[in-house]
């Protein structure tokens, strides 16, 4: 599915575009008028943890449930957790944030690296770290990804990063190909904008 064909929620539709039309997300860093995909610019990903604006389209994301969407191994883990009957608690921090539901629904068919299994990354981290180690040019996304949505979020700031955690599982909505989601994203467009 091609990413012009996917309807934006309005606030993604309002954000600076690539040349190629790529929305813009919010904690995407610039240089030389270039989007760095790839990257996370700390200044606006700490404004985004502290006034709880949504990581994607920098707007404010309500009190209650937040989303983000996770690769192969964290999509396992919670799969094999709800099989199990069990709660799923990742107490390891992350470097991507949350966002409102469908900007997150959004953003996994759009990425291409979130869309599909055989997707790699484009860009290897610039400083690779325990948090970052994966983050490698060429890396697979593996088999599945999905859109979780957590009952909430803590964060810190350190002086070069900001570290997520992400509380108590309320929606896991997993995919091979995130075209899955279509029909998902299109329902909760039209739940935002009644």
């Amino acid at each position: 599915m091609r990413f012009d064909s996917v309807p934006k929620p309005p606030p993604v539709e309002a954000r600076p575009r690539d040349g190629r039309g790529y929305p813009v997300p919010a904690i995407t860093p610039w240089q030389d008028g270039q989007p760095q995909f790839a990257l996370t610019d700390h200044e606006r990903s700490a404004a985004c943890a502290r006034d709880r604006l949504c990581s994607v389209c920098n707007t404010l994301m309500p009190a209650g449930p937040v989303w983000r969407v996770v690769g192969g191994a964290e999509t396992e883990a919670i799969a094999e957790a709800l099989a199990a009957g069990l709660p799923y608690r990742n107490l390891a921090a992350t470097l991507e944030g949350p966002g409102h539901r469908a900007c997150m629904l959004y953003a996994s068919m759009v990425c291409p690296y979130l869309a599909r299994p055989n997707a790699r990354r484009g860009m290897s981290a610039a400083q690779p770290d325990e948090l970052t180690e994966h983050v490698v040019r060429g890396a697979v996304r593996g088999a599945h990804g999905a859109v979780v949505g957590f009952a909430d979020y803590e964060f810190a700031i350190t002086p070069d990063r900001v570290l997520f955690r992400f509380v108590d599982l309320v929606e896991f909505l997993p995919h091979a190909t995130s075209d899955a989601h279509l029909d998902e994203l299109r329902a909760e467009l039209a739940r935002s904008s009644g």
